[in-house]
């Protein structure tokens, strides 16, 4: 049940309050990462090896599970579709708010800050009094562990290639 109210609070969070379109996931957003034939374990380990630190010693696995319950809300592949949430591709280093096609709320609209690893942090933690106003009935992932796993997998699956 933990983990279900995990899954539903980084869910919402990495939604950005956004109400975009709802389109029913496809099979492929679903399936395991290495079932998608993205990465060798090789290549994961050197992509985890590169990233700054606390990231570069996350768990990788247990950042893809927390992010499998959020993939029915989000697309993680470059051009992929926007769901409830919007498509996360590229999103370390984009301006809040600025995924095109997506319906943010106005909070978010108005926020000035691009996303980095310490913002999308703060945001995952508690996006109520990270962003005042947000759309988002969020309790947050208290869990430091958690948030720098799943963050170090959103590093390496959304970055473009």
């Amino acid at each position: 049940m933990r983990r279900l109210l995990l899954a539903t609070v980084l869910i919402a969070a990495l939604a950005g309050c956004g109400q975009g379109e709802t389109q029913a996931p496809s099979s492929s957003s679903t399936a395991p990462v290495a079932a998608q034939g993205a990465r060798s374990p090789e290549e994961i380990q050197a992509a985890l090896a590169a990233l700054p630190g606390p990231y570069a010693t996350a768990n990788y696995e247990a950042g893809r599970r927390v992010f499998a319950q959020c993939r029915s809300c989000h697309t993680i592949n470059a051009g992929g579709q926007h769901r409830v949430g919007p498509n996360l591709h590229g999103v370390f280093g984009r301006e809040i708010g600025t995924a095109a096609g997506f319906n943010y709320s106005q909070a978010v609209q108005n926020a000035d800050f691009a996303w980095d690893a310490a913002q999308l942090d703060h945001w995952l933690a508690n996006p109520q009094t990270f962003l005042p106003g947000n759309r988002m009935a969020f309790a947050g992932v208290r869990d430091e562990e958690q948030r720098r796993d799943v963050i170090a997998y959103l590093m390496i699956e959304t970055a473009p290639q």
